[in-house]
């Protein structure tokens, strides 16, 4: 809406100064009618009756035309015209010198005129036609040429013409950019909605791996070794079984979750070091490790951005998740802890590692998409991810975001869970 507001006021400041310019020319042409008149009465002479009725004449025709302008076509309006320099010249010749002088004046704005009523060989003949007029009568009333009688009116329309010429370009101009300004704002519309288009496809495809794709990954793992127990030992294949279904289960939660702006209710309700915990027992008892550990360490704030949360959480997801596909770990330590202006995530564990630059390598390849789903979406918060790895020597995965007051955003807040140290096993 505000968008265009300016371009609504350039177009109509643009609109007001036409007027305004269309306007001057007329209220000159009446003043020096009126102003010759006046003089006529004050000094009339034998052609005095004439010259009144062709001057009301004249008068009366402009203003009729003016009533009418919107109602002439254009053969209309080149009448119209002609009848007005018909007018004028009459009155030029029937004047005497003082008077004829003062008539001359109209030229100006009959100049203006012919500029808004006529096409360009029309206006351009009018106007020859008006330099004519003044040249010949002023000059035959000079009794020669006289450079300051004859030159300064025609001076004066041949400037009001430029003028004119010069505003009507600027105005055409002014009504180009403003076309493409319009045009510009079209663009920049459809690409900001593209843009945004793209933005939360890319948000819906890092939480989809983040969770779906990780919990059923979990699942499937967990159903193949029921499988492989289910002869030798059955107690552990059911538990197996029922981890699964109820993974299932919560993965159902979880899809209803995402369904309703992919923001994971349990950290709005919990809290985040709640969530934690939770998620770390659960990993525990699908398998991620034979000692899945969270702690809380430091001062904790008493409220977290709801979208901070919910990236560290979903850090934490992935992270876990990719512990029980590759790493063999077992033990992983989860540690939240809040640093000055700053809450970090840390995930510990003593698997077998890998080479942080081959895992690029992977991503590039289209796999691997959980680290560089979960460094953009932290570097969206003002944080980032390091990871430090090596093989045979375990994985730490550190998420670091910025506090609200910190990064300077008002954002909604989760209020944490009662602050402590906690662990589970």
């Amino acid at each position: 809406m505000t968008d265009h507001a300016p371009v609504r006021a350039l177009s109509s400041a643009r609109r007001g100064a036409l007027s305004t310019l269309e306007r001057v020319p007329h209220l000159v042409f009446f003043a020096v009618v009126g102003a010759a008149s006046v003089r006529l009465v004050r000094e009339p002479n034998e052609l005095c009756t004439e010259i009144v009725a062709v001057s009301g004449l004249l008068a009366v025709v402009y203003a009729a035309g003016l009533m009418l302008w919107s109602r002439f076509g254009r053969p209309a309006r080149r009448l119209w015209v002609s009848a007005l320099l018909l007018l004028w010249t009459a009155l030029m010749a029937l004047n005497p010198p003082p008077l004829a002088a003062a008539y001359a004046w109209c030229g100006v704005p009959l100049a203006c005129l012919v500029l808004r009523a006529l096409e360009r060989h029309g206006a351009t003949l009018a106007l020859a036609c008006i330099t004519a007029v003044l040249l010949g009568r002023l000059s035959h009333h000079a009794g020669g040429f006289d450079a300051e009688m004859v030159l300064i009116p025609v001076a004066a329309v041949w400037g009001t013409v430029t003028l004119y010429h010069t505003v009507q370009r600027d105005a055409t101009e002014r009504q180009r950019l403003l076309a493409e300004l319009r045009g510009t704002r079209r663009v920049l519309a459809d690409e900001q909605r593209r843009a945004g288009a793209l933005a939360e496809r890319e948000r819906i495809a890092r939480d989809l791996h983040d969770t779906l794709a990780q919990e059923l990954a979990g699942h499937l793992m967990l159903l193949q070794a029921a499988e492989r127990d289910l002869t030798e030992r059955p107690e552990a294949a059911r538990d197996r079984v029922r981890a699964a279904a109820d993974g299932l289960d919560a993965g159902l939660a979880e899809t209803r979750r995402i369904i309703h702006d992919l923001t994971p209710s349990a950290v709005v309700e919990s809290g985040l070091e709640d969530s934690l915990r939770l998620l770390c027992g659960r990993a525990q008892q699908e398998g991620t490790a034979g000692c899945v550990t969270f702690r809380s360490a430091g001062a904790r704030p008493a409220e977290v951005s709801v979208e901070a949360a919910t990236t560290l959480f979903r850090v934490a997801q992935s992270s876990l998740a990719n512990v029980r596909e590759h790493a063999h770990a077992g033990n992983v330590l989860v540690t939240l802890r809040q640093r000055q202006g700053a809450l970090e995530l840390e995930l510990l564990d003593d698997g077998v590692g890998f080479v942080p630059d081959a895992a690029a390598a992977a991503t590039a390849r289209g796999r691997g998409l959980g680290l560089p789903a979960a460094r953009a979406r932290l570097r969206e918060l003002d944080g980032d991810l390091h990871v430090d790895s090596g093989p045979g020597r375990g994985t730490r995965i550190r998420a670091v975001v910025a506090t609200p007051r910190a990064s300077g955003r008002a954002q909604p807040a989760v209020t944490g869970a009662t602050a402590g140290t906690g662990a589970t096993r």
